[in-house]
């Protein structure tokens, strides 16, 4: 294609960015203008001459997509938008205001914006999945991602060009800014262009190498992703950082550095000498640039349906983690717009149930965490509701992803099974035990743990249905059903399995220490003492009013016994519920690095099994203990 035509415009675009990337972290005073100037080109062709989209419906869902990887060059990004028309250019210059949406680095407070980004290595997984929602909604929309040089040291980035080859995602073209500067010191590859194309081509990439500051050359770039299938695209651009600003381009110590106010104005004056006269000062789109428009179509995403009810009878035995594999199924029937994603533990966590039938909206992560959360991500910002699903052990891994995904507010639905001591002999590198407290900490995680198969299915269908982040924490060990098959799961609500007038303890338990609850609860009975017992299933939001009334009524005391360690979980989440009542929370949990054992051996040795919990009623009880 030949592209002279727009060739002048473009430079002029880019040097348009450039000024308003310099200005607008000049007002702020912080910024990183320099790793803006150094994508200015990149920038203003992907948007000014390659992207289909309408600015002034940045939703729409046949829009193409740009994700801006490198986080911290978000003012050319907002200059973008807003040279695009999507908002007025003056408020530029309120970069990085308590107020303004155009923060230090972009979230989805910008309705133009899918994901947070500026933890790196993140943005290229999210778009992995923005990539594959494509596929699912059969939109042509081509997804764009930018990269720094620097943050492709992160295993991440690795973990994501590793699954886009897999699933031959040539929708996907990311454009990697080799400016061969970091932060500190230089980057590890510097400017060896072949080498880093070299690692992109070993993941199965079509990798194309050109000077990130010709614009002809990345428009024909361009055509060569388009053209190329069966596989993504990475784009390795040669760039220079802070180029165009004389006193920083190409030098080491700017990174992060706004210009003084005093450095500003002869930095300017120098880029808009570079305008081209004719082609349209300040940005050319007078002069033919126009931005292209997606082709829309309507589809329907709407749920057809409720889904089926559990089956199971009082007194079955069956463990969580396969209760909410088939509800997992049973959404799929009814909703196409839920989504699971694995990572090679799909007969364990039964998911693959959800594949055996609806495997075309299953996807395999292998032993890869981080793309797996990441990808949810970008899915859940196209309007998928992705359920992402490992071991609880090994979501730890993807923490930063579920801290970026919470920033973000996206609608992503993770579960972590195998969770706890209860697991028994694997040892303590299987044993999630950690996981409530890495949820509880994010403030709009809600955070659900289920103790039977009932209760495990209404939960899963009911975080289908809220609108935000849930985390749904399963167990490996069948348990017995003991609730009805119409019972109903409120998020937020508990459930009191056992209370009388003369309770003498409340004990508050969750998942598969409701059964030693329960057991409890019989032990003392038969010795004349009556305690009231909880289901915490919903440990955040947690159900205080009940937690609060029970603790009224059972002395002012209530004890928590979870599988779980101490901080940060269903212990803490009572305490902190109750503490503005003068009530006093006894807390079981596991209390030391645990060990290969039977499940029984284990509750027992670390303090959270039926004994335990009939030792601490009767020591906080003097009067029930002479009964």
């Amino acid at each position: 294609m030949d592209h002279a035509a727009i060739v002048p415009a473009l430079r002029n675009v880019a040097t348009q960015l450039r000024i308003d990337s310099i200005r607008s972290t000049t007002a702020a005073g912080s910024g990183h203008p320099t790793s803006c100037c150094s994508a200015a080109e990149i920038v203003a062709t992907v948007f000014f001459s390659e992207l289909r989209f309408d600015p002034k419906d940045p939703k729409n869902p046949d829009n193409d997509r740009f994700v801006l990887s490198k986080g911290h060059a978000a003012p050319i990004l907002y200059s973008a938008w807003a040279q695009a028309g999507a908002f007025d250019p003056r408020e530029l210059l309120k970069l990085r205001q308590f107020g303004s949406d155009l923060e230090g680095h972009p979230t989805p407070r910008l309705p133009f914006v899918d994901v947070a980004t500026g933890s790196l290595g993140q943005g290229v997984c999210a778009a992995v999945g923005i990539a594959l929602n494509a596929r699912l909604i059969e939109s042509d929309y081509r997804t764009y991602v930018l990269l720094g040089d620097g943050e492709s040291a992160e295993g991440s980035v690795w973990e994501a060009a590793t699954i886009a080859e897999f699933q031959h995602l040539d929708t996907l073209c990311a454009i990697v800014d080799v400016n061969a500067l970091g932060q500190s010191r230089g980057t590890q590859l510097d400017h060896d262009m072949q080498k880093i194309a070299g690692r992109w081509a070993a993941f199965g990439w079509h990798a194309i190498i050109v000077d990130g500051h010709d614009v002809s050359a990345l428009l024909s770039a361009y055509d060569e992703a388009r053209a190329t299938k069966g596989r993504p695209t990475v784009i390795v651009a040669r760039t220079i950082k802070g180029k165009g600003i004389s006193i920083a381009e190409g030098k080491d110590g700017w990174h992060g550095k706004a210009l003084r106010q005093d450095e500003m104005p002869r930095v300017v004056a120098e880029l808009e000498a570079q305008l081209i006269p004719g082609p349209g000062v300040p940005i050319g789109l007078a002069a033919g640039l126009t931005i292209r428009r997606p082709t829309s179509r309507s589809r329907n995403m709407k749920p057809s349906g409720e889904a089926a009810p559990p089956a199971y009878q009082l007194g079955d035995s069956v463990a969580t983690r396969e209760a909410y594999g088939t509800a997992l199924a049973k959404l799929g029937d009814v909703d196409p717009r839920i989504v699971v994603l694995d990572a090679d533990v799909k007969n364990s966590t039964y998911s693959d149930k959800f594949e055996k039938t609806h495997a075309d909206r299953f996807f395999q992560n292998f032993i890869a965490e981080q793309i797996m959360v990441g990808a949810s991500m970008g899915l859940a910002a196209r309007g998928a509701i992705p359920f992402p699903s490992t071991f609880a052990c090994f979501l730890t891994r993807a923490f930063d992803f579920i801290r970026m995904a919470a920033i973000s507010n996206l609608n992503i639905k993770i579960a972590g099974s195998h969770a706890g001591i209860s697991i028994g002999e694997d040892g303590p590198s299987q044993m999630g035990l950690e996981d409530l407290a890495i949820m509880r900490s994010q403030p709009n995680i809600t955070v659900l743990y289920p103790c039977d198969g009932i209760s495990a299915e209404r939960l899963v269908i009911a975080a289908a249905s809220h609108s935000g982040m849930v985390y749904i924490r399963t167990s490996r060990p069948k348990t017995p059903v003991i609730y009805r098959t119409d019972e109903r799961f409120e998020i937020g609500g508990s459930k009191v399995l056992r209370e009388s007038a003369d309770d003498a303890a409340t004990v508050v338990a969750a998942g598969v220490t409701v059964f030693e609850a329960l057991k409890a609860y019989d032990q003392l009975k038969q010795s004349g003492v009556s305690v009231r017992v909880i289901d915490a299933y919903s440990v955040q939001p947690i159900d205080s009013a009940t937690l609060i009334q029970a603790g009224r009524h059972t002395g002012n005391q209530l004890i928590t016994v979870e599988d779980h360690y101490a901080a940060g979980g269903l212990g803490e989440a009572v305490a902190a519920a109750v503490a503005s009542e003068g009530i006093v929370v006894h807390r079981l949990a596991v209390r030391e690095i645990p060990r290969s054992g039977k499940p029984e051996e284990l509750l027992e040795r670390f303090g959270i099994s039926a004994s335990h919990i009939v030792q601490t009623v009767l020591h906080t009880n003097p009067a029930a203990s002479r009964r």
